[in-house]
Formats: C-alpha cells, sequence, structure tokens
C-alpha cells in the first residue's frame, strides 16, 4: 500500500468514527477502518479495565470465528495472559517510551519483542489465523486498550512498516473515541437531570412519543405516573432551598428505586417538584403498585409531606391515545385530583367507571377555578 494509499485509508477510518451515533457504532468504525487500511481479514477494538485486571472486547468485524460476536457481551480475558500488555503498561509505558505496536505471528512473534508464545499466539493458531499487528490506544494521557488486526493464514505476514501503520491508526482511533465520548457526554447532559441525575423532560417526550406510536402500531401498553412532591415550597421558604434540594434528590432516589419494580420503565424529574414513571410494555397493574409503594415510601421522607401521584395507562378505559399528549393530561389530571383530594394512593385514570372525572377532566379545556374548586372540595 502506497503512501496516498494509506493516507486515504487514514482519512476513512475517522470519517466513519465521526460519522457514528452511538459508542457502538464508534467502535465498529475503529474496528472496521483499521481493518481495511491493514488489508486485515480481522479486526477487534478491545479496552483495558484496570480495576478488573482484564482485557474486555468491545467489537469484532471482519471473518469472525463462531465463538466471536459482532458485540460481545462477555468475551474478556485476564491481563496475564498477555504478557506484552503487563510488558507496556508497568515497564515501557510507565519507563516513558511510546505506544508502538508490535507483530505477533502463530509462530511466534515477527516485530517488535521476540519470544512470546501465548494465548494471543494459540488464539491466532486456533482461528486460522497466520499473523496480527497489536496497536495499544492512548487516550487522554493513559493507556486505554488496544487495537488489534489479524490476517489469515497463508496471507503475507505484518510487517515492522505495518506495525508503524498500525501505530498511526490507534492514535487516529483515540482521538476518534474522544470526540464520541464528548458526544456522549453532551447528550447525556441534554437528557439528564442536573440535580436528580434522572431523565429530565425532553427525554421524557421523546420516549413518550415512541411509546405511543408503538401504542397504536401494535397495541403496546402505555403507562405514565406524573407525580408532585408535596410540601416542597413550603421546605424552601421555611429551611432553605438547600433542604429542598436535599429532599428533591432523596424523592428521586425512592422514584429510582421504585422505578426498578418496572422492568424498562424510564423515571425522570419533569421540572420543579413534578416527577414522572414511564413505562412501555408492563401490564398496567405492575406500573399502579409501583406507583403505590412510591406513595409509602414517600410519606416516610421529611420533612416532605408526601406525593401526590397519578397514573394514565392505555391498558385501562380511557378512550382511544392518539397522542402523547392526550396520556400526558390524563396522568397529570389524575395527579391533580390526588393532590386536591390529598390521596395517599396514587389515582388512576379511567378507574371509576364509564363518567370516570379524571378522564372529563382531561377531554375538557384547561379547567377553571370553580371545577379545581370542586376538587378541592373532596376528600378520599
Amino acid at each position: 500500500m502506497g503512501e496516498d494509499d494509506r493516507l486515504a485509508a487514514v482519512v476513512a477510518l475517522a470519517q466513519g468514527m465521526a460519522a457514528a451515533h452511538t459508542p457502538r457504532e464508534s467502535w465498529r468504525a475503529a474496528a472496521l477502518g483499521a481493518c481495511r487500511a491493514l488489508d486485515g481479514s480481522f479486526a477487534a477494538l478491545s479496552v483495558w479495565e484496570r480495576e478488573l485486571g482484564r482485557l474486555r472486547v468491545l467489537a469484532n468485524v471482519g471473518y469472525r470465528a463462531p465463538d466471536e460476536e459482532e458485540f460481545p457481551e462477555a468475551e474478556a480475558y485476564p491481563v496475564h495472559m498477555f504478557p506484552e500488555i503487563t510488558e507496556f503498561l508497568h515497564e515501557r509505558w510507565a519507563g516513558g517510551r511510546g505506544p508502538n505496536a508490535w507483530v505477533e505471528t502463530a509462530d511466534g512473534a515477527a516485530a517488535g519483542d521476540p519470544g512470546y508464545i501465548h494465548q494471543r499466539v494459540a488464539a491466532l493458531r486456533r482461528r486460522g489465523r497466520g499473523c496480527c499487528v497489536v496497536a495499544p490506544v492512548v487516550l487522554h494521557g493513559r493507556a486505554w486498550g488496544e487495537l488489534y488486526v489479524a490476517r489469515a493464514a497463508g496471507r503475507p505476514v505484518f510487517g515492522r512498516a505495518d506495525a508503524d501503520f498500525a501505530t498511526v491508526l490507534a492514535a487516529v482511533v483515540a482521538a476518534g473515541l474522544a470526540q464520541t465520548e464528548r458526544l456522549e457526554e453532551a447528550r447525556r447532559l441534554a437528557y439528564t437531570d442536573a440535580l436528580t441525575g434522572l431523565a429530565n423532560r425532553r427525554a421524557v417526550d421523546i420516549r413518550l412519543e415512541e411509546a405511543v406510536e408503538l401504542h397504536r402500531a401494535q397495541g403496546v401498553v402505555v403507562s405514565l405516573v406524573v407525580c408532585d412532591l408535596n410540601g416542597l415550597k413550603r421546605v424552601n421558604d421555611t429551611l432553605g432551598h438547600a433542604v429542598g434540594d436535599r429532599l428533591l434528590e432523596r424523592f428521586g432516589s425512592v422514584l429510582s428505586l421504585c422505578g426498578a419494580m418496572v422492568p424498562g420503565a424510564l423515571v425522570a424529574r419533569l421540572g420543579g417538584d413534578e416527577f414522572c414513571l414511564l413505562a412501555a410494555g408492563p401490564p398496567a397493574d405492575d406500573v399502579v403498585k409501583s406507583a403505590d409503594e412510591l406513595c409509602r415510601r414517600a410519606a416516610e421522607l421529611e420533612p416532605g409531606e408526601g406525593v401526590a401521584c397519578g397514573v394514565a395507562s392505555t391498558e385501562d378505559p380511557i378512550g382511544p391515545v392518539r397522542d402523547a399528549r392526550r396520556l400526558f393530561r390524563l396522568a397529570d389530571a389524575a395527579q391533580y385530583r390526588a393532590k386536591a383530594e390529598r390521596a395517599n394512593r396514587p389515582v388512576v385514570a379511567g378507574r371509576e367507571g364509564p363518567d370516570d372525572p379524571v378522564v372529563r377532566l382531561a377531554d375538557q379545556p384547561p379547567p377553571s377555578r370553580a371545577e379545581r374548586r370542586r376538587f378541592r372540595g373532596r376528600r378520599p
């Protein structure tokens, strides 16, 4: 491969990683770009998990063996199985030497430090590969992982020039991974409530739209819990906003705990003292049970005054739900009724017969003050 070809390969690798939208796409683009650049038949990107003392494979591309998945969930190897990693981490890297790649063959090392006959060489033989080049990936000044490219048995063996080129490719991969990290952090901040760490209103709006589309297309049950933390204003006014913030954080933890009772549920802070739980798939009664537990636990939080909780589910007799806005109005109306009645259990839309007051309220124009006073006049 000439210099122009290698430059084009580097550009293609960088562009592939830049176009990735998720970490998995970025990992795959890194491995695939390196595989093509080095004319390999197989490539993998792995991360060194120092705290666990292991090398974990993130992505496999190219001609994979039967035991190699594209995105393996549990393919990991103890670092002590790879002497060259130990040397790099504890001798070469610690001694200030650069992250240079090395080559290995099914018969042993062909370039770099010779003499390794270990698990990686055994894997080459077992999987019908003749050689590989291994390039350390350094990210933020730390040894992050490795880029691995192999050729099938019978193909030309990688040389020193290939190892040097792999070192360059690993640096490009590191830059792409750093960009992916920045994008993921930006996405996390865009969809996360800063105080509680829960999802925010933007995340709920997107997920609810998707869930309602699934309901319309496939009949998937969608349930929404909207809750209002009672007494927050009093806490802020009498004890200070720092105490109020701690109450919000503690309630967020309780909501997260109760949300874990419902598989796949999204828990979020909508803003101020309003929170919600969104579930697509589980039965409505499972969601109501979780909301009931939430009310019970919230009542024990001090210095709060419990929570007003409303539930709306497409599994209940609430009429057709054609858009996300209607389900939100129903849950919000149920929550308002729970608050007006000072209920210590969730109010569920549609469970009081054909003339359910919550459904009626949700389907009317915004309630007047007189209607709100009528709710307040009732007691559980």
